[in-house]
Formats: C-alpha cells, sequence, structure tokens
C-alpha cells in the first residue's frame, strides 16, 4: 500500500501530459478544417489558381465553377463538368491529358519490367545451357580424347608384340616361376 500514493501522481502527471500533447496534435488539424462544400463553392466565379489551393476542389473550366471533387469515384463524371475541361491539381493539366499521360508512363513502365525480367530469364537459360560453340568444343575435346585412348590402346599392344617376339613380355606374376619349382 505503501508505494500506491508515489504511483498515483506520476500516473496522473503521465496522463495529464499526454492529453495536452494529443489535444495539441488534432487542434491544429481540427481549427484549418471546413465544412464540406464551404471552401470548394466559394471560390466559384474566381479562378483556377484560388480553387485549386485546397486539393480536395475540383476546378471546372466551362462555367468557372469550383466544385468538391468526388472521392468516391476514381474520376468526377461527365454530369459534374467533362474530364477535358476539368482541372485538379494544376490549372494547365486537365483530366483527359493526365489520363493520357498517367497510362502512357505506366505502360511504359510496365513494358521495362517485362523486358527485364526477360533480360533476366534469357541471361539465367544461357548460364545453365552452354551454347553451340560450348557444345562443339565439348564434343570435340571427347573425340580427341577417345582416339588418344585408341592410339595409346595400339601402342601398348605393339609393344607386348616386339616384347614377345625379343622374349622380354613381363609375366603377370613374376613370383609364380618359383613355385613351380
Amino acid at each position: 500500500m505503501g508505494s500506491g500514493p508515489a504511483r498515483g501522481p506520476a500516473a496522473r502527471w503521465g496522463l495529464r501530459l499526454g492529453g495536452a500533447a494529443l489535444l495539441l496534435l488534432l487542434l491544429p488539424g481540427a481549427a484549418g478544417q471546413k465544412p464540406p462544400g464551404a471552401a470548394c463553392s466559394q471560390n466559384t466565379n474566381r479562378t483556377c489558381e484560388e480553387c485549386l489551393k485546397n486539393v480536395s476542389c475540383l476546378w471546372c473550366n466551362t462555367d468557372n465553377r469550383c466544385l468538391d471533387y468526388p472521392v468516391a469515384k476514381f474520376l468526377p463524371p461527365a454530369s459534374l463538368c467533362k474530364l477535358s475541361s476539368a482541372r485538379w491539381g494544376v490549372c494547365w493539366v486537365n483530366f483527359e491529358a493526365l489520363i493520357i499521360a498517367m497510362s502512357v508512363i505506366g505502360g511504359t513502365l510496365l513494358l521495362a519490367v517485362i523486358t527485364c525480367c526477360c533480360c533476366c530469364c534469357r541471361r539465367k537459360r544461357r548460364s545453365r545451357k552452354p551454347d553451340r560453340s560450348e557444345e562443339k568444343a565439348m564434343r570435340e575435346q571427347e573425340e580427341r580424347r577417345v582416339r588418344q585412348e585408341e592410339r595409346r590402346a595400339e601402342m601398348k599392344s605393339r609393344h607386348d608384340e616386339i616384347r614377345k617376339k625379343y622374349g622380354l613380355f613381363k609375366e603377370e606374376n613374376p613370383y609364380a616361376r618359383f613355385e613351380n619349382n
């Protein structure tokens, strides 16, 4: 029970400091938020740059309206604003150009990745399997080895015949003649 009071004030100070830090973190975010639709609709009939300062806004060039970006959909529907006149992020790029540019960049990246994968697979296949010149060299080396063995066997048989002719033929077991006596 003696350790309870010493622990209590420290825990309360930690709770107060944690609560204050959380409040300081959340306060600027809550103060900067405006009601949905209020910030974007206020910039209608103004300039595109003023409208697009808020990233949740969409500028429609046809009727100079600043609209809330439809977050539920990927692209703004045609009933809201045509893609060719819709601007988001920067005023000089419309959605059609943005879609085309992103498609080209995405396709190029995809093609580059596929090309890299094909090149890597081809290299691995080459390293595992010898090519035609290596196979030919290996075949020729094997043929030379076989011919050399044939020549060696032929020379040995000739030498053995000459040894027999002159009585120099080595017996299989040199100690055998001592056993026969």
